[in-house]
């Protein structure tokens, strides 16, 4: 009986010769070493790209997870790369610790959010990797290596947005902050008062993000600054309600596409407005049930408006099927080589597709807007880049594939499709050397 794997979104599937969860890290060491090939690592399954897909073997870091040792003065935490979000924040808290700033699901595994460069909002605050303080990983020969960013801090800038594809990261050590609070505020806004004042209002606070409803006219802005009052209650998430609203308008009425427009509108200029003060690891996730299909293009922080224009123009004239809302944030710039991030302060845009529909369509036909802003695609996000475009868009790429070389000398880790983002041509009997 073949074994089978998928993502979350279902839109992934694989069917490989062994899916296998090592207990340790020397039972990692000897799959990796001996296990049928490519050698591919699944975290959550949350990215939407065929990173994790194999016709070899697919490893499940689930078992290597929980905290292994904590600093206190320092605010640092050593815990195994399987280690989900969610629990992770409980465990982080549990210790007085807080991760900086998170993305809005808390399902990923902290070894795919690190390898995939996943974010969260704030033009301050960088993504998960910029935490990294030591990296443990296990090699193409299964070998256990150790980094740390004194006295390696070229290899964490190298391995830390990795792909699971410079060696299978095992434990790392976050540097994290005292665990905090927040005052979350959120309302409804104009989409072309949101354009117009990007900047000044995206600078204005610690975190700051926005989506956009299509077909609406208005963006529903998010808003989260550091607090020392008491908390309050977070209000129930509508979230999910307003989806199937938005859904149920689309469906009944694509035949009239005026009519949906000026309920859509309607709805959402009475969205209520939220106020609340809350420990951070009750603000930053939601609960995503409603499965979809994304890309994310993270482009020159200036870019972002006049990017996002053009988006709404494409999705509101061409693909009246869409109705999930448009995700805007801005993220820190950063050294690491593989990072979109590198060196630019960058606006990240997000579309998403129901998981019901086929979303190639409208992925293809907003792809060519945000290239031509100079964007660099989320590493686990839909999109149709390889080699030669990634080469011209990472100033050190030619730097981390003699680095990926190095790590991985029998292309371990390369499958098919891992090939053609690294530029590496298939032989007839398997990957090239």
């Amino acid at each position: 009986m073949s074994n089978s794997w998928s993502n979350w979104s279902g839109f992934v599937s694989a069917e490989p010769k062994l899916i296998a969860s090592p207990a340790d890290i020397g039972e990692l060491g000897e799959l990796v070493r001996t296990a049928p090939g490519p050698v591919r690592i699944a975290g959550a399954g949350h990215s939407f790209t065929p990173l994790v897909k194999s016709q070899g073997t697919i490893l499940s870091l689930e078992k290597l997870e929980g905290l292994v040792s904590h600093d206190a003065e320092k605010n640092q935490a050593r815990v195994r790369a399987g280690t989900r979000l969610g629990p992770l924040m409980h465990i982080l808290q549990g210790i007085g610790q807080g991760l900086p700033n998170m993305g809005d699901i808390d399902r990923q595994a902290i070894g795919g959010a690190l390898g995939t460069a996943t974010h969260g909002s704030g033009p301050t605050l960088g993504a998960y990797h910029t935490q990294l303080e030591t990296v443990q990983i296990v090699d193409g020969l299964g070998k256990v290596r150790d980094f740390k960013r004194a006295g390696d801090q070229d290899m964490i800038h190298a391995i830390g947005v990795a792909l699971g594809a410079f060696g299978v990261l095992s434990e790392v050590t976050l540097n994290n902050i005292a665990t905090y609070r927040l005052r979350r505020r959120k309302w409804v806004l104009p989409i072309t008062e949101m354009l117009r004042d990007f900047e000044t209002m995206m600078a204005a606070h610690r975190s700051a993000e926005f989506y956009y409803i299509p077909f609406s006219g208005y963006a529903q802005f998010i808003a989260s600054d550091l607090s020392d009052a008491a908390p309050t209650a977070r209000p129930p998430e509508a979230d999910e309600a307003g989806l199937r609203t938005l859904r149920r308008l689309r469906s009944t009425l694509a035949w009239l596409p005026s009519l949906r427009g000026r309920l859509i509108r309607s709805a959402v200029a009475k969205f209520p407005a939220e106020d609340y003060v809350q420990d951070w690891l009750n603000v930053y996730a939601s609960d995503r049930q409603t499965k979809f299909n994304e890309m994310e293009y993270h482009l020159p922080f200036e870019e972002g408006p006049k990017a996002l224009a053009e988006i709404i123009e494409l999705t509101e004239k061409r693909f009246p099927e869409v109705y999930f809302p448009m995700e805007v944030r801005s993220v820190a710039s950063d050294e690491f080589w593989l990072s979109p991030f590198f060196k630019r302060q960058t606006c990240s845009i997000a579309i998403h597709h129901d998981a019901a529909n086929d979303p190639l369509p409208f992925m293809r036909a907003a792809e060519p807007i945000f290239r031509r802003y100079g964007g660099r695609p989320h590493w686990g996000k839909m999109h149709s880049l390889k080699a030669a475009d990634l080469k011209m868009l990472y100033p050190r790429w030619d730097d981390a594939m003699a680095v990926r070389r190095d790590i991985d000398p029998e292309n371990r880790f390369v499958s098919p499709y891992m090939a053609g983002l690294f530029g590496i041509e298939p032989s007839p009997f398997g990957i090239e050397k």
